[in-house]
């Protein structure tokens, strides 16, 4: 580790503090599609509503990633991250129509923003061997903060409505806020690069094609099984609690396959689990729409969990893999807002869809866009493979 102040507690008070910031961000979301739907927003509005969560991160992400290379003192960050998130439910409460979740979405891509600093500050503590393992296991507490807010609003939504769910959510937010005051960090010092040495990062061709993969990723995750999925079982009648249990069957898939990548397990590594990935979520897409069968929907949510168990760790390490440490901060900052264009872009594109043809027709895109990743994936490590074979007979 480089920060001999990161103690065995200190750690593990980091990860839980992910996981409150997580649940803060995500307990309300099993539901938020159907909570719309039930106060009359249209199938559109819903989807500009999901995607504002990804507009402020698309804007953000950039620039905080270059003031946290400049500043050098993540806990800031990691303080307005919490801080937002609970912020961000407080305005569900004080306003409980589309317009205040509107609202609440952008506060809450404020708080994803800062995620750069959460990533940036943990896994700057491995070495360059353990980065996939250490990004694993931080996912893993992301995916285990949503699989917490999951379990909640499941087992307390119709008891205490969405507006109960959005005071839990405040509640995570403060919780995290607390954590961050136990952050160590060095005292900074001075960086030795201007603006335009950090900048030129953005670049570089493995962190824009890895941020591409990144973005398939996050947009059909965020669009599907977090959202979209949600209201296909609502259209099959599905009741809340069923529709919750599928939010919690695809989270703890998302936990176990983010354990097994932190661990390993899964051989052949980013070369091959990249596009088999991003060929099982095309299939997931394929038959969500098509199989009319609550249970086998609910089923079928095993498969995303592969997607932010092992693809966005891989994307992850496999885009910072040529950054220089005092870029990294920069790197992590273009490489989130780079996938939040999916998060915005997909979801809108999505409800746009449904509402002029149908909701098979947004998932059969996502998944022809998802198939197009596999083969973007599958020639760039060919043509890598070939380079290294060429400089080794020079």
């Amino acid at each position: 580790m480089e920060n001999i102040n990161f103690s065995k507690k200190d750690e593990i008070i980091f990860l839980i503090s992910v996981s409150f910031f997580w649940f803060a961000q995500y307990v309300y979301i099993p539901y938020q599609t159907i909570y719309l739907t039930s106060i009359n927003v249209t199938t559109s509005f819903i989807g500009i509503i999901v995607g504002a969560y990804g507009i402020s991160q698309m804007l953000l992400r950039l620039p905080v990633g270059l003031s946290a290379d400049i500043v050098r003192k993540h806990k800031y960050f990691i303080m307005i991250g919490g801080l937002s998130s609970g912020v961000a439910s407080l305005f569900r409460i004080i306003i409980p129509n589309g317009f205040g979740f509107l609202v609440a979405n952008l506060f809450s891509g404020l708080a994803s923003a800062m995620w750069i600093s959460f990533m940036v500050f943990y896994t700057g503590h491995f070495s360059k061997e353990e980065q996939q393992s250490a990004t694993a296991r931080v996912v893993m507490f992301n995916n285990i903060g949503m699989l917490m807010g999951f379990v909640a609003s499941t087992f307390l939504y119709n008891t205490i409505t969405m507006r109960g769910i959005c005071i839990l959510s405040v509640v995570g937010g403060l919780i995290t806020l607390l954590l961050s005051f136990n952050i160590k960090e060095e005292n900074p010092q001075k960086g030795e690069h201007d603006i335009s040495d950090l900048i030129s990062i953005c670049a570089n061709k493995r962190l824009l094609l890895f941020s591409f993969i990144a973005l398939i990723q996050q947009g059909v995750q965020l669009t599907t099984s977090m959202s979209f999925t949600n209201q296909v079982l609502g259209n099959l009648s599905a009741s809340n609690t069923l529709i919750g249990i599928s939010s919690i069957i695809y989270m703890i898939s998302s936990v176990v396959f983010s354990a097994l990548s932190s661990n390993n397990v899964f051989k052949g590594g980013p070369k091959k689990l990249i596009p088999t990935v991003l060929i099982i979520i095309a299939i997931y897409c394929v038959l969500v729409p098509s199989v009319n069968s609550i249970p086998i929907i609910m089923m079928l949510q095993i498969l995303p969990g592969t997607s932010s168990g092992i693809l966005f760790s891989c994307a992850t390490s496999e885009a910072m893999k040529e950054v220089k440490p005092f870029q990294k901060s920069t790197a992590m900052g273009f490489f989130q807002a780079f996938y939040a264009i999916g998060m915005t872009a997909f979801p809108m594109m999505t409800g746009n869809l449904a509402s002029r043809f149908s909701m098979s027709a947004g998932f059969f895109v996502l998944a022809a866009i998802a198939i197009c990743g596999c083969v973007i994936a599958v020639c760039f490590y060919r043509f890598e493979g070939r380079s290294k074979q060429i400089d080794k007979a020079i």
